[in-house]
């Protein structure tokens, strides 16, 4: 007994708290700084995130420039971050840039990027854990304040911040923020998983972003805004009942200072007024003046089954800053040359008393590979997810799908062909596989809520991909009679000894299609020439469509009126025209010229699928 006494206290001795620094310092490839590629990417990505949010929580439009170069010795990589956000306050540099777990969004119910204050204090740790070199910051926070700069690292034992230089300098921008890092990576170009496509990926999905890439050979890549308008801030909630657990409904009863059980659910829940927590009370046999710190276990459990019983409304998306069908369609639009894009967003839901939603765009064609999977863009938050994409939760609900269904090759469970398909969760609290957040967990509401959101794009495609295969058996019967219509007309013709005639309302008629016809005629009585353009309708449906027609002459008399613009040493002049099934119409001018004959292009026609229009080509369907 007594050598057992002895050793317990020798172990006891041995025993000390853990700084979370010194644990990342050992562990850090849980924050994504594993591979030279990838601790490169983690590094621009955590100050892009810091940037971003900054400057939406100021309402500013971002520009940020990115630089990576070499250093001098040529071991290394510098990598500096510039914004143009509000800057931060002296005081406040070292703890924001050299303390892990410091941070002010941990606590807040709203969505935000950072979520955690890890971020860029663990890129500043691997920065000096690799190379020895402590981070730069500079940073101002108005025209007629100094700008600081400092020289952090961090005391790895405290996990405290140590200032190695602090002074005041010059600097231009009127407020931002600069950080620079040297550190151990490597920079590779043309692959998914660069720093160049994690930029073109943020770009899409901040379109409101200006983001210039400079990188090692001097090569400088800008992804211009799409947007001239800030995302609105997300506002702060309370939890929403739906989905809490019992553990974070007996710490919330344990130590609030409401001393009413009524009055803490309407103080502590969104959603819950005073008609709904009487009825949450009398569901759970509970007094609405009971002291909900006394509450036992068993009553805590009524209470909790009472919230899942009781219907209680939507939480708000105030909380939430989806990106909004428009942007994610324009911001696709921007990025990639695509024939079809498709936009769906969800209504928000619940998991765990956070509120989420869905943002799905899925583009088709275009410059997208036809061999090969199909394209995933993951994102949380607005934050590109580049790696772990078989553990995430976005691959896994795309994988439930059956996409032979929809149109598409599914070889091996996974689509393939030219398309990508674009994910947006946007939660108070996205749950992470890991502290890296490069994969959303398998939260079933999720996974439901992502399945709902791809099929619902995804029936869209299908009646796309439908009505192009209509069109293109079309376009083969049309090409068909005008290899053999003309042949026959030219016959014809040589026996009648007449001119061969204009076969496109012979095929107009046939084919149903939308008939554009131009004639023109001298007019010996005054002279110039008289132009018609006749458009006919033999399709079985009604169509509004844009006629242009591009021609280096003015024209006088026109009825109906069109509107015209200069282009180079042309003019367009362009009539909008609305035709029900069988009808027509006629746009007639007057061309003055002394010529004795006038050759003018075909018209441009807008607004319909080139597969129905015969005579005139088709602009931007």
């Amino acid at each position: 007994m007594q050598r057992e006494s002895h050793i317990a206290e020798r172990l006891a001795e041995e025993q000390k708290s853990i700084s979370i620094a010194e644990f990342f310092e050992k562990n850090r490839q849980m924050l994504g700084f594993d591979s030279l590629q990838r601790c490169l990417i983690t590094t621009v990505k955590e100050a892009v995130d810091n940037a971003l949010d900054a400057c939406e929580e100021a309402e500013i439009l971002p520009n940020l420039a990115i630089e990576i170069k070499q250093s001098r010795s040529g071991s290394n990589l510098i990598v500096t971050i510039e914004d143009n956000g509000p800057g931060i306050i002296r005081d406040q540099i070292p703890m924001v840039f050299a303390k892990l777990l410091y941070g002010s969004r941990f606590h807040v119910l709203k969505q935000s990027r950072g979520q955690q204050g890890i971020g860029i204090s663990a890129s500043v740790l691997y920065a000096q854990l690799s190379t020895g070199k402590p981070a730069r910051i500079i940073s101002k926070i108005g025209h007629n304040e100094p700008a600081h700069y400092c020289e952090l690292v961090i005391d790895t034992s405290t996990n405290e911040p140590e200032i190695l230089e602090a002074r005041k300098i010059d600097w231009d921008p009127p407020h931002g923020t600069r950080v620079e890092l040297e550190i151990k990576a490597s920079y590779v170009k043309g692959r998914r998983q660069s720093v160049l496509e994690y930029l073109r990926n943020t770009a899409i999905v901040n379109p409101h972003a200006r983001l210039t890439l400079t990188d090692p050979d001097c090569e400088r890549t800008v992804f211009e805004r799409a947007s001239d308008l800030p995302p609105e801030r997300p506002k702060e909630i309370k939890p929403h009942p739906a989905g809490i657990e019992l553990g974070t409904l007996i710490k919330m009863l344990r130590y609030t200072d409401r001393k009413r059980l009524s009055t803490f659910l309407k103080d502590s829940f969104v959603r819950i007024g005073a008609v709904t927590s009487a009825e949450i009370c009398s569901r759970a046999q509970l007094k609405p003046e009971s002291d909900p710190g006394k509450l036992t276990h068993e009553e805590m459990e009524r209470l909790l089954h009472a919230f899942r019983s009781v219907k209680i409304g939507a939480p708000p998306t105030d909380c939430l800053s989806p990106i909004s069908e428009d942007l994610i369609y324009k911001g696709v639009e921007k990025e990639y040359t695509v024939d079809f894009i498709a936009t769906v967003k969800r209504p928000p839901a619940v998991y765990s008393g956070n509120p989420f939603l869905v943002e799905v765009a899925i583009a088709y064609g275009g410059d997208l590979p036809a061999d090969g999977k199909a394209e995933i863009l993951r994102f949380a938050n607005r934050v590109p997810l580049l790696y772990q994409q078989g553990a995430c939760a976005v691959t896994h609900a795309i994988e439930r799908i059956n996409w032979k269904y929809y149109g598409i090759a599914q070889p091996g469970g996974f689509p393939s062909g030219p398309c990508a398909i674009l994910v947006h969760v946007a939660s108070t609290n996205v749950p992470f596989t890991s502290e890296s957040k490069n994969a959303i967990a398998d939260v079933p509401e999720i996974l439901d809520e992502i399945e709902n959101a791809v099929r619902s794009a995804a029936s869209r495609m299908r009646k796309y991909l439908g009505r192009q295969d209509v069109l293109s058996r079309r376009k083969e019967k049309e090409n068909l009679i005008k290899r053999v219509l003309p042949r026959l007309a030219t016959k014809v013709s040589e026996i009648l000894d007449r001119d061969v005639p204009n076969i496109d309302p012979v095929v107009a008629r046939i084919m149903g299609n939308l008939l554009v016809k131009r004639s023109v005629q001298r007019n010996e009585s005054n002279g110039g020439f008289d132009v018609e353009i006749r458009i006919e309708n033999h399709t079985a449906a009604a169509h509004s469509l844009k006629v242009h027609d591009f021609i280096p002459y003015e024209i006088a008399s026109a009825e109906p009126e069109p509107r015209r613009a200069e282009v180079g040493d042309k003019f367009d002049y362009l009539w909008e025209v609305s035709l029900r099934s069988g009808g027509c119409a006629r746009l007639v001018y007057r061309i003055e010229d002394s010529a004795d004959a006038l050759s003018l292009p075909e018209p441009l026609v807008e607004g319909v699928p080139g597969e129905l229009v015969t005579g005139a080509k088709v602009l931007g369907y």
